[in-house]
């Protein structure tokens, strides 16, 4: 199974998404540290587009056709990007859900952008500011709705378990 997860930074995505893939022993993979290691290559990181994307479909699809279980963790903007980790799912003819993790208070939403500390060796966090003004596009089809504004990673564990199907 392919377990997407998208949201704008500072929202609670990543420590949702390395709970549940501690909770079913699956693959975490998350963007920000294949980036950031891409970065740690050079002396002088070169724009990155959608390098981080690539390695990490490229990451999952052989993980998926060796039958593991992936959780992906992205900020997965776009369309084109959450159409891509559906497109790694068909290929390799599995389960995807579709995760999209909110914070609907935006004074919590901001607490947490701005008080959080990068858990990853270099990584520069975003600002508040970078948050709010990023594209970020809506999400066109159904799709799993996780608001962390008032509950806590426990509940919203629970919640995206019990949208699983039964392993």
């Amino acid at each position: 199974m392919l377990i997407i997860f998208g949201g704008l930074p500072g929202v609670g995505k990543t420590t949702i998404a390395r709970e549940v893939a501690r909770q079913i022993g699956a693959m975490h993979l998350r963007i920000d540290s294949i980036e950031q290691a891409i970065r740690n290559c050079f002396p002088v990181a070169p724009p990155l587009d959608d390098a981080g994307y690539r390695v990490a479909y490229a990451i999952a699809e052989d993980n998926l056709h060796i039958g593991r279980t992936v959780v992906a963790d992205s900020v997965n903007p776009l369309p084109i990007t959450r159409e891509t980790w559906l497109e790694v799912g068909q290929r390799t003819q599995i389960i995807n859900i579709e995760i999209e993790v909110i914070c609907s208070d935006p004074r919590e939403h901001r607490r947490r952008v701005e008080g959080r500390e990068p858990d990853i060796c270099g990584l520069r966090l975003p600002t508040w500011e970078e948050v709010i003004s990023r594209e970020y596009h809506s999400w066109n089809r159904e799709h799993i709705v996780i608001d962390t504004a008032s509950r806590s990673v426990e509940q919203n564990v629970k919640i995206v378990r019990q949208a699983l199907p039964a392993q």
